[in-house]
């Protein structure tokens, strides 16, 4: 019996695939994905299935799940230590495991829930740390030429959720390198961390302390997986952090909170009226050398009236009653309800404020 993608993504939603292959080493990835490729039907990468919307239909096509385990010390020194890890080695277990070393650098990363090989294409984030911090190189199988090829940090152009592997390049991550720091303590750099710690931000902290303090805000949160939470039953934030110009976020209320940001770091979009009546809306990117900031999606969610645990009349979906950035499956849900309330939210937050938010999910099938 076909297994069903809603059974292998945390959101749990998703028919069946027409095929679903789980290679288990780095030889048997390549060679499902070269056999697939070379098919010329349609594919799908898929590892812990954390940050994935399935469509109700399923895919017509391949499904390759990459199952591959493993962590190597390839150097090491006294001022970094480095760690080669298989694609489908289960991200928080790494964590864990750089924690229980003495290793700094990912703790702030604690709980997210996913594949290592899925870290760089997003370059998750969480607390103040960056995967893109850390990352030095992964191992790349590409589609175009079918070799198997070495990406540097700065080849994979990492911003703001976003890598150059979400920007139009094809291909399988098979390992990735990291350089963590020894020698314990690192800077708590995130305010709510810190309070969480009872430190004063910047103060350093044992990785292991900030490990375990993250976990407990992530939980409060609803975002550790917890098979009989409904709340955890979520793609984990739904929407990025709108990045705008300083000057259109000045025009927001003063209590919307407001971050600077590098403004090389992410694109920026915003949204104006084509004839000045406030019907039709067009895109109109900033340039890059005007001062940028980052907004908070769940404030901006809050204040435009949607509040924890809403739903739609008759939807099994629903926003978290832990933290309104979480679309969530109470039970039942279908990926269809899922986009149904993520519009209404999208559409809800541009009339009050006149920002998009964009999604933080892959989307598949799934149109919003």
């Amino acid at each position: 019996m076909a297994r069903s993608l809603s059974d292998l993504t945390t959101l749990r939603v998703g028919g069946e695939p027409r095929l679903l292959l789980e290679p288990a080493t780095r030889d048997e990835i390549v060679e499902s994905a070269l056999e697939t490729w070379g098919s010329g039907e349609e594919w799908l990468l898929l590892g812990g299935g954390s940050n994935t919307v399935m469509a109700d239909e399923g895919f017509d096509g391949t499904v390759i799940r990459i199952r591959s385990s493993g962590i190597a010390e390839i150097e090491s020194g006294s001022e970094a230590v480095r760690l080669r890890v298989e694609a489908g080695h289960d991200w928080d277990a790494l964590v864990a495991h750089t924690v229980q070393l003495g290793l700094s650098g990912m703790e702030a990363l604690s709980g997210i829930p996913g594949s290592v090989g899925a870290a760089p294409v997003q370059n998750i984030g969480a607390y103040g740390q960056e995967v893109a911090e850390t990352l030095v190189a992964i191992d790349f199988l590409d589609y175009l030429s079918g070799d198997v090829v070495r990406l540097s940090r700065d080849e994979l152009e990492l911003g703001y959720r976003w890598s150059a592997l979400k920007a139009g390049r094809q291909g399988v991550v098979l390992a990735v390198e990291f350089d963590l720091t020894p020698g314990g303590a690192a800077p708590v750099r995130y305010a709510q961390l810190a309070n969480a710690l009872g430190v004063e931000l910047g103060t350093p902290v044992d990785p292991a302390e900030t490990r375990e303090a993250v976990l407990r805000l992530r939980a409060s949160k609803g975002m550790v997986l917890d098979a009989a939470d409904p709340d955890t039953a979520s793609a984990g934030s739904f929407f990025t952090n709108p990045i705008v110009s300083a000057a259109f976020a000045a025009d927001l209320p003063e209590g919307a909170p407001r971050f600077p940001v590098d403004p090389a770091s992410a694109p920026v979009d915003r949204i104006v009226p084509l004839d000045g009546s406030g019907g039709s809306l067009q895109v109109d990117p900033v340039p890059r050398e005007l001062p940028q900031v980052k907004l908070s999606a769940a404030w901006l969610i809050e204040h435009a009236g949607i509040s924890r645990g809403f739903r739609l009349p008759g939807s099994g979906a629903a926003i978290s009653s832990k933290h309104t950035l979480a679309l969530t499956n109470q039970g039942g849900a279908t990926a269809s309800q899922v986009a149904e309330l993520a519009r209404y939210v999208q559409t809800r937050v541009l009339a009050e404020f006149g920002v998009i938010l964009h999604p933080e999910p892959v989307l598949v099938g799934v149109s919003l």
